[in-house]
């Protein structure tokens, strides 16, 4: 009989991938979509566009920016390059004549301190002045100032975009059908993610490498590369501490796989191995010394700041309006306190992973994991919440009716940050430029399975609620770019802004939790429905 030919379903832009169960043949796949389904023209169109959106961003104020004795972020890291390109590497985290550590000190993990050498570097041999060692505080020539933002850009396009490639490749290669445009939408959403453009080339940090980092292990666990999942995450935690946010997701699904195996305890030590191999590498010149290990690990929980600082809207900060936490417990009680109710908060996603390990149920975790953190753990910025908005840009095309308002509230929670940092006009233009793309033509949301029928859409007076909240979100705007707050109440719009965005975070993350338990109900009753065909 003559071979029938494939029937083709849905025109060229759903073409499937060759189907392969070995994991070694991924690259081969991976290389089958970037030549068939036009992904390499998206991704470089993009990110082209987006190389040029955080160009414009740098062209704005930064942290900072002219305003002694200690300036900002920008004067923090610049500072960190002063120290590592002028001390031994062993006094980097060590209080002395030559490193104040009450003026910017390190205060993250040695692989941020290696990526400041290597920038620091490069600023030593085109701007030696702006490295100086204690003559260059405050530093803030021109030259300085484009070297520094063109070292985020580079990192930008050289660690986070290949990673962000990396995801999507393998994210869109396990799915049965992905048109060109969802692919390219989905791109796009990573790419201009604009929390992380606004904080990294306005405010001026580097997230874009812990957070490749951890991308680049996301996509490791999709592809079945254990090894290379908890070396690259591995990596993330040695670069900042934050990503300890993602730690009980990544623990919880490996874990449930490893139990899986015929022999649950060799994958494990295995995985352990990678773990400790990685740490020791990264950490070779503090190993050599307790008091030096101890050093370094005591700069990166600076619990002396007490449980919050500024208006964050997590748990902590809202509640403090009505419970004076610092009045009422020590630092100590606080520590323990903050401790066990993130890992209450992140347990059911841990629970449901070990029970039913998926990679879809890996997503969710990852969400609902960093945002306990962010709403729970102690010295909680802003900025952290970098750390869940990722999470939920990888599950964008999964969550169409939330997605982009928690983009908009994701960007609200930071609003007084960015006003101080004079990021007005960058904060506007991003956040319309990220709606419209957001709602393209080819953006087509995801048809409901069983496992996401649930929706806060079907409870009555969530819509009116949703659009109250948007509503006060726009007064607010105005009135905080408009009037004096009263002397009595100095900060009374940052807390205006703090319970709403808090509000919203937690409805949210009840969202994402009852949608990932919801994963093991589907994917049981698949297996039935396919056991009886």
């Amino acid at each position: 009989m003559p071979k029938k030919k494939p029937v083709k379903h849905s025109g060229d832009d759903d073409i499937a991938a060759p189907v392969s169960s070995q994991t070694g043949s991924s690259i081969d796949t991976l290389w089958w979509w970037l030549t068939h389904k036009g992904t390499t023209t998206s991704f470089l169109c993009i990110s082209l566009f987006a190389l040029l959106i955080r160009s414009a961003v740098s062209m704005y104020p930064y942290s900072g920016a002219g305003t002694p004795p200690k300036f900002g972020d920008f004067e923090a890291q610049r500072h960190w390059m002063e120290i590592t390109t002028n001390l031994p590497v062993i006094d980097w985290y060590r209080n002395g004549t030559n490193n104040d550590l009450t003026y910017w000190g390190l205060d993250y993990p040695p692989l941020t301190a290696y990526q400041s050498y290597i920038h620091g570097v490069l600023l030593k041999i085109f701007n030696p002045e702006s490295v100086a060692l204690l003559s260059s505080r405050g530093h803030e020539s021109y030259l300085g100032k484009l070297l520094m933002r063109w070292t985020v850009l580079s990192s930008d396009a050289l660690i986070f975009f290949p990673a962000a490639l990396f995801f999507v490749l393998v994210y869109h290669r396990n799915r049965t059908r992905s048109s060109k445009s969802e692919v390219a939408w989905h791109i796009a959403m990573i790419l201009l993610n604009p929390c992380l453009i606004l904080i990294d080339h306005g405010h001026f940090q580097y997230n874009c490498i812990s957070l490749r980092l951890t991308l680049g292990a996301i996509a490791a666990v999709l592809c079945g590369s254990e090894v290379l999942t908890f070396g690259l995450f591995s990596l993330a935690l040695s670069h900042k501490q934050m990503s300890a946010y993602f730690a009980p997701a990544f623990f919880s699904h490996l874990l449930g796989k490893c139990l899986r195996r015929r022999n649950p305890i060799l994958a494990v030590v295995k995985l352990g191995i990678a773990v400790i191999a990685t740490f020791v590498i990264v950490w070779w010149p503090y190993l050599h010394s307790l008091d030096d290990f101890l050093m370094v690990l005591s700069r990166l929980a600076p619990f002396e700041r007490g449980i919050y600082e500024d208006y964050v809207a997590n748990f902590w900060c809202t509640t403090s309006i009505l419970i004076k936490w610092k009045k009422l417990f020590t630092t100590q009680s606080l520590k323990s306190i903050s401790l066990a109710a993130t890992i209450l908060a992140s347990l059911p996603s841990m629970v449901q992973q070990i029970l039913s390990p998926s990679n879809e149920g890996f997503l969710y975790g990852l969400l609902n994991s960093s945002m306990a953190f962010y709403l729970f753990s102690f010295q909680v910025h802003e900025k952290s919440i970098l750390m869940p908005f990722l999470s939920a840009t990888l599950l964008a095309l999964k969550l169409p009716d939330h997605f982009i308002h928690l983009t908009y509230y994701a960007l609200f929670s930071m609003f007084p940050l960015l006003c101080r940092d004079k990021l007005l006009i960058p904060y506007l233009t991003l956040s319309f430029l990220f709606t419209i793309i957001y709602h393209s033509p080819g953006n087509q949301p995801v048809q409901k399975t069983k496992a996401s029928i649930f929706s806060f859409k079907n409870f009555p007076g969530y819509v009116f609620l949703l659009r109250t909240h948007f509503f006060i979100s726009i007064v607010l705007h105005v009135l905080y770019l408009t009037i004096q707050p009263p002397q009595k109440y100095p900060f009374l719009l940052e807390a205006l802004i703090m319970i709403l965005c808090f509000s919203y975070f937690v409805l949210f993350g009840f969202y994402t939790n009852y949608t990932q338990w919801t994963l093991s109900r589907h994917f049981r009753s698949s297996g039935k429905e396919k056991k009886h065909i």
